[in-house]
């Protein structure tokens, strides 16, 4: 059965996937991957409303006839939009079941259907995780909970999630901690938490590392939202985490661009965190909106957003991972064709960040102005400053003798934002 043979292929203004940017084909810059659980479930309900869109693929949901039809259509997609990966939550799959060893066969029944599927597409795993936020268990987290048998069946999930990744031949596995954190701290033992959340992830490794998993775990920033606060709030605190625990050889960061802003941050501030540390894995690749505090999980039109994005990616060298459109139609885009314009305008999007990305950096000044600014720290006084040469009571005796400080070198903002726009718009 086609369930997007009617629908006309997207027409992409800019995203070429053979392009050669920067001496790399642009579809190797941009590994796009399909989300499982938005693209093939999300159907448009709300806080306030119930669904607008048909996803059940013309069979009954919750059933396992259903999930092979979300595997059929998913795929069929993908093909029809040229993209060479999909993520997955374990419970994105399977409807889940009262028994665990039901589920989990029925995943196993699941997963030889998808393997099929890849070997005749070559469509492969981008990365996958466990749903471990939506049952009622989870109400007070996963690997956070006051329960350790709670604990044990995140674990087991967990376990299951990994067996798949690595038999779909997955880049990653993402820890996505949407319960992870507290409502009051009247209840809450801060610091034992984080030692489970740690502990989890450590039993994760050495099983991935067991079975043949070599790519990068990663953890997905986010501040609030189911939570009031959860412990990935953003690049920095997951980064301090990761190394606190000696976790950092093994993870990376997923950064999602509207979790971002929910912490107060820009996109570009968090890639450019992780990319300073590297610690730069992979990307949720969406959008917010700034009037609204809550994830609202937007298709990328943004360019400056993307430009700025991209510049990171590059001067990162790349991802490990990709870039995965955890991201879902309004609900007012209820049909099969807004689904595949969606993902035209969110590739087109980045593809034309890519572009200017990469000319910004060809053009050179920014990375001139960046040399200047910070010149004096190259030689003399601030080259012997950065080598450990004076003590901090030198310093002080320095700056008694040499007096205030004749000049400062400029931030130049305006300039380099004209420069931007003159490269975004000509």
């Amino acid at each position: 059965m086609s369930y997007f043979d009617s629908i006309p292929a997207p027409v992409f203004r800019y995203y070429r996937p053979d392009e050669v940017i920067l001496g790399k084909p642009m579809k190797e810059h941009l590994p796009f991957a399909m989300a499982w659980w938005h693209n093939l479930g999300a159907a448009g309900t709300d806080m306030f409303g119930t669904a607008t869109a048909d996803k059940s693929f013309g069979a009954k949901p919750g059933t396992m006839e259903h999930a092979r039809a979300k595997v059929d259509a998913g795929f069929e997609f993908m093909q029809k939009l040229g993209i060479r990966y999909f993520c997955f939550h374990d419970l994105d799959l399977v409807p889940e079941a009262e028994d665990l060893a039901v589920t989990n066969a029925r995943l196993d029944e699941i997963s030889e259907y998808i393997l099929a599927k890849e070997k005749e597409t070559g469509i492969r795993c981008l990365w996958g995780t466990a749903n471990l936020f939506n049952n009622p268990r989870y109400m007070c987290g996963a690997g956070s909970s006051n329960s350790p048998e709670v604990f044990c069946f995140a674990a087991a999930q967990v376990k299951k999630a990994l067996d798949l990744t690595v038999k779909f031949g997955g880049r990653g596995y993402v820890f996505w901690g949407g319960r992870e954190g507290y409502e009051t701290l009247l209840n809450t033992k801060m610091g034992l938490e984080q030692e489970n959340i740690a502990k989890l992830m450590h039993l994760a490794v050495d099983y991935g590392r067991s079975i043949g998993f070599t790519g990068d775990f990663y953890i997905e920033p986010k501040p609030k939202e189911p939570m009031k606060h959860q412990y990935d709030f953003d690049a920095a605190t997951a980064i301090g985490f990761l190394r606190q625990y000696g976790l950092d050889k093994d993870f990376k960061l997923n950064i999602e661009a509207n979790h971002a802003t929910l912490a107060g941050h820009t996109f570009q501030h968090e890639l450019r965190v992780c990319r300073v540390n590297g610690m730069l894995g992979s990307i949720d690749a969406n959008q917010g909106d700034l009037l609204l505090g809550w994830d609202t999980d937007e298709f990328p039109f943004d360019i400056y957003e993307t430009t700025f994005a991209m510049y990171e990616v590059l001067k990162a060298g790349g991802l490990t991972g990709g870039f995965n459109f955890d991201a879902k139609n309004r609900r007012p885009s209820n049909t099969m064709a807004d689904m595949v314009n969606a993902y035209a305008l969110g590739m087109d999007s980045f593809a034309l960040g890519l572009k200017k990305a990469a000319t910004l950096i060809e053009d050179g000044r920014l990375d001139r102005f960046l040399e200047e600014r910070y010149a004096g720290w190259t030689s003399g006084l601030g080259a012997d400053i950065r080598s450990g040469k004076y003590s901090l009571s030198e310093l002080a005796a320095l700056a008694e003798k040499q007096g205030k400080p004749s000049s400062l070198p400029s931030g130049g903002q305006e300039e380099l934002q004209r420069i931007v726009n003159e490269i975004l718009f000509g």
